[in-house]
């Protein structure tokens, strides 16, 4: 095999690698701000980074789970974002700090009133959320992103145990065992009294540049892979160097 062949088949698993690897590095996702315990309140973000090199995010509709409802969800002010709060009535009533609750918000939808999320950038959506529940391990949060050119990304596929991660995967917030007074961490005692502090309302949260480390760690991977592969490709040429002579 010629030394051009071998640096070339070396170059296209490279190339392989890299692509499929690229996907993994855009997904909405939901994480808490410290700790989500249950039975406990938590502020968790909604981060959204933009996939997209000619179009920006200009809306974010993120559905709540039906199955675990949550009584109380108060998403944070953002300054150039209109944010519309929507409830449903419940099947059957929750109980919230000894109160009967016969609703809870269904979805949150914030529409951009400037420019948005451009590309090569992310938007954290924070909100307040509780009482967690007691009964399971995790909550799954149903996304929609739409583009400033009409293109709409669903993020709704359930992640499955055992299985591949879908394209087009749901944000899922995993929740840690319950704390003693079932209070969670200090951000969450600041969100269950967020609607008493006049500063959470001139809080604003920028569009911040999507190069994170978790991003980096993966692509610092990739080169490695690539450089590997390679790597193999140049002892293979040479033992067949030797071979010959």
């Amino acid at each position: 095999m010629k030394a051009s062949r071998i640096a070339a088949v070396g170059a296209l698993a490279g190339t392989a690698v890299l692509a499929l690897s690229m996907p993994a590095f855009a997904h909405v996702s939901v994480q808490p701000e410290g700790t989500a315990a249950k039975g406990g309140y938590a502020v968790v973000d909604f981060k959204v980074p933009n996939e997209r090199d000619n179009a920006s995010t200009t809306k974010l509709e993120v559905s709540f789970p039906t199955d675990h409802p949550l009584a109380s969800a108060m998403p944070e002010p953002m300054a150039g974002w209109k944010i519309e709060v929507t409830k449903s009535k419940l099947d059957k009533p929750i109980e919230l700090h000894g109160e009967k609750i016969s609703e809870a918000v269904s979805k949150i939808t914030w529409t951009a009133e400037g420019k948005g999320v451009e590309p090569g950038y992310f938007q954290k959506f924070p909100v307040s959320i509780g009482q967690l529940p007691e009964d399971t391990d995790e909550l799954t949060f149903k996304a929609i992103q739409t583009y400033s050119n009409k293109e709409v990304v669903r993020w709704i596929e359930v992640p499955q145990e055992g299985k591949d991660e879908p394209e087009n995967p749901a944000p899922v917030l995993a929740l840690s065992a319950a704390e003693e007074g079932h209070h969670g961490s200090s951000s969450a005692d600041k969100a269950a009294d967020s609607d008493d502090s006049e500063a959470a309302a001139a809080k604003t949260d920028a569009a911040e540049p999507a190069d994170s480390s978790d991003t980096t760690a993966r692509i610092l991977g990739v080169v490695g892979i690539v450089v590997g592969a390679l790597g193999v490709a140049y002892g293979v040429l040479a033992g067949r160097r030797r071979t010959d002579a």
